[in-house]
């Protein structure tokens, strides 16, 4: 079996050693004679593993012990709801800064329940940077400021840490690139990220929220829905996605036996660096838009001259072994994701690929 570079956005890339891992315990887990998909998320086996995959992310990531970890069900988009429901007061403002399409996206999911001040926008621009801070309009009294740390589809990610908000916890949305570089979580009031780039598989989503904003009153809200209660059982307020936590787990394991996030801070600047350089030594053939304080590390959209290029570029690579680099549908073009999980190799290999396509088609 032969498994192909894959560049895709999310579901992403997973570990091969992980992936082997779970094939070898699918049908008997830890000798029990059974699958770890079809024991109690209640039993002592489970809660060791939940235990386990807690207590490794907290290492990853080196969450001080005032914040609480929950894995929750559903992705990132789903948290971006609750965030305003356990978060904001009523009558209260929070305040976003939109660098790119997911930025947008979270604010449509809280605009039904509080006032929402866009702070800043690079929208004007074509989303190819990130508004310098002096020009926020951050509101007095905000309930939270919002940000989107790495914007998946338009490339745009904050290079700089998290950005001084004032008195107002700082929230970020760290779906595609949580885990790729050291970060000081302090600094942030809540973290929240969807797994499925560089945590594990599509259908479980990581909160990392300061314990003491736990005690905001928030916004009328279904017990389900409230981070006190699932909190306060450990994650297993409901049945958990229990699959999706314990594959996030083994990756979480796999990170740390490679090095940590020190390492893949290493790995990832150096797969991004691998495919810049071939955009911009490209004499215009390929073009990255953003602007080069602001590209990401992790999701690296680029264009070619025309659309017939683009389409014959996205056959051909698929068939050279590079898989999923079409764009996305709201800019089109391409894009490489290189999350944790891609190795160097995967950057050469495109980089080769691009500039053979440019020699034969340039």
């Amino acid at each position: 079996m032969t498994r192909v570079f894959n560049f895709s956005a999310g579901p992403a890339t997973l570990p091969e050693p992980v992936l082997r891992q779970a094939q070898a315990e699918l049908l008997d887990w830890n000798g029990i004679g059974a699958s770890i998909v079809e024991i109690s998320h209640r039993s002592a086996d489970f809660i060791e593993v939940a235990a386990r995959a807690e207590a490794d992310l907290r290492q990853l990531l080196s969450v001080p012990d005032d914040y609480a970890v929950l894995f929750l069900s559903g992705g990132a988009t789903t948290q971006q709801a609750l965030l305003a429901l356990n978060f904001a007061s009523p009558g209260g403002t929070v305040d976003y800064v939109v660098t790119g399409h997911w930025s947008k996206t979270a604010i449509k999911q809280v605009r039904p329940y509080v006032k929402v001040n866009i702070a800043a926008s690079s929208e004007a621009g074509g989303f190819v940077d990130i508004p310098p801070r002096d020009t926020w309009k951050l509101t007095p009294g905000a309930d939270y400021v919002h940000i989107t740390a790495n914007e998946t589809i338009h490339g745009v990610e904050y290079r700089n840490g998290a950005p001084d908000v004032g008195d107002a916890p700082l929230f970020a949305d760290f779906s595609s690139s949580i885990a790729s570089e050291p970060i000081d979580v302090s600094k942030y009031g809540a973290i929240y990220a969807g797994a499925q780039k560089n945590l594990g598989p599509v259908g479980v989503a990581v909160v990392i929220v300061r314990r003491d904003l736990l005690g905001r009153e928030g916004l009328p809200r279904a017990d389900i829905f409230d981070y006190r209660s699932h909190a306060a059982r450990d994650s297993m307020l409901n049945t958990p996605p229990t699959w999706n936590w314990y594959l996030a787990g083994l990756v979480f394991r796999w990170m740390l036996a490679e090095g940590g996030v020190a390492e893949f801070a290493k790995r990832n600047a150096e797969k991004s660096r691998i495919v810049y350089e071939a955009i911009d030594g490209s004499g215009g053939f390929y073009r990255n838009h953003v602007l080069p304080d602001f590209r990401s590390r992790m999701n690296i959209p680029f264009f070619l001259p025309d659309e017939t290029l683009t389409a014959r570029f996205v056959a051909e690579s698929k068939a050279a072994g590079l898989l999923a680099l079409k764009g996305h549908k709201a800019v089109g073009g391409i894009r490489a994701s290189l999350y944790n999980a891609m190795p160097v190799a995967g950057a050469q290999a495109l980089a080769a690929f691009m500039r053979d396509f440019q020699r034969l088609n340039g």
